[in-house]
């Protein structure tokens, strides 16, 4: 198992996999809408973290599904990741995780059943953390490893957190540090530290369980979680939704520490440059800005952190709630304001 590298499997890894936000919202643009005036309480139409559905006038089910190709080479570590990954969705509507069915794809043949046990392992011990069960799921023979879990979870009608419902003067809180895309991208190249390392998997297994709190606060507007569109993709969804214009500090972004030093060494994932290219001209960039900083903005977060909008009275509850939840690093990074949707990075 020690000669098995999961990430030599794969042309790309994590929420770096995932499609460029151009190319889905094209293949989106000619569905149906959902359907208006039915108990489906949130479907595609803002681009959020699950759909949800009302049960009674005191319960909605939240669904979500989430997978992807290895990030790591250690099989229980992807596991874990993959799985952390996919009850983020959860967290990121207010709900919380009732149970979960895995989602397993794997080249036979060409990897060791061992690693394969390993990485539902990975996943399982994630779940269990969470207080819940995989309870079944379905697998295929496939030609590149994929691993994730449709979760299934409970959340009040009326503490939904949409992608819709941030307002103009909302302040911006982000809860993890960014840069998992330039650190991927250092280890598949075997120039990642072992400090980086640890950084790297610490931020990816930790499950972004405030989101099941943030439900509560009446101040908190809007929740999503920051994944393969990068920092920069998932506010202008909060944009679009809420027809908002957005303000972000770069000097207040909350930055993995090895991360940073690689962004100016260079390293950046392909995805990132895919994002930018989706949806930069909805950004406003300040003069001077250097390269290695957009590719931040843009970074594929793989188990990112939550990004929230709340009311400027909820802050110091907000941010209480974080770092009481060992989430030191989150931070204030910026705020929604009147305008066109779009981003303006200062």
């Amino acid at each position: 198992m020690e000669e098995i590298r999961l990430t030599q499997f794969s042309h790309g890894g994590g929420c770096g996999c995932k499609l460029a936000p151009s190319v889905l919202h094209e293949m989106l643009a000619e569905l149906p809408a959902g359907m208006a005036g039915t108990d489906l309480l949130v479907g595609v139409e803002t681009s959020d973290d699950a759909a949800v559905y009302r049960l009674n006038a005191e319960q909605a089910i939240v669904s979500t599904t989430d997978f992807f190709m290895p990030i790591v080479d250690d099989p229980f570590e992807f596991g874990r990741i993959a799985a952390t990954n996919a009850l983020s969705d959860i967290y990121a509507m207010g709900g919380k995780p009732l149970f979960a069915l895995a989602i397993v794809g794997m080249p036979i043949g060409r990897l060791p059943v061992p690693v394969m046990r390993e990485i539902l392992a990975g996943g399982e011990s994630v779940c269990r953390q969470a207080g819940i069960a995989i309870a079944g799921g379905h697998s295929i023979d496939a030609p590149e490893p994929i691993y994730g879990l449709a979760v299934t979870g409970l959340v009040h009608p009326e503490q939904v957190k949409r992608n819709c419902d941030g307002q103009a003067g909302d302040v911006l809180i982000l809860g993890k540090g960014l840069g998992i895309g330039i650190m991927s991208s250092a280890l598949k190249k075997g120039e990642l530290s072992a400090e980086g390392y640890q950084q790297m998997l610490a931020s990816t297994t930790r499950l972004n369980t405030p989101g099941m709190h943030l439900a509560g606060i009446a101040g908190v507007h809007a929740v999503t979680d920051v994944t393969g569109f990068g920092l920069l993709g998932h506010l202008l969804e909060i944009c679009r939704g809420s027809g908002v214009a957005a303000e972000i500090v770069f000097a207040s972004l909350p930055v993995l520490p090895v991360a940073g030093e690689l962004a100016r060494q260079g390293y950046a994932p392909g995805a990132a440059e895919r994002n930018w290219a989706s949806y930069g001209q909805e950004v406003l960039l300040p003069p001077g800005i250097q390269s290695w900083q957009q590719n931040l903005l843009c970074d594929p977060q793989t188990s990112g952190g939550l990004l929230v909008s709340c009311h400027p009275s909820a802050v110091a509850e907000v941010m209480a709630l974080f770092a009481g939840q060992g989430f030191a690093e989150a931070a204030v990074v910026g705020r929604l304001i009147e305008g066109a949707p779009r981003v303006m990075v200062l």
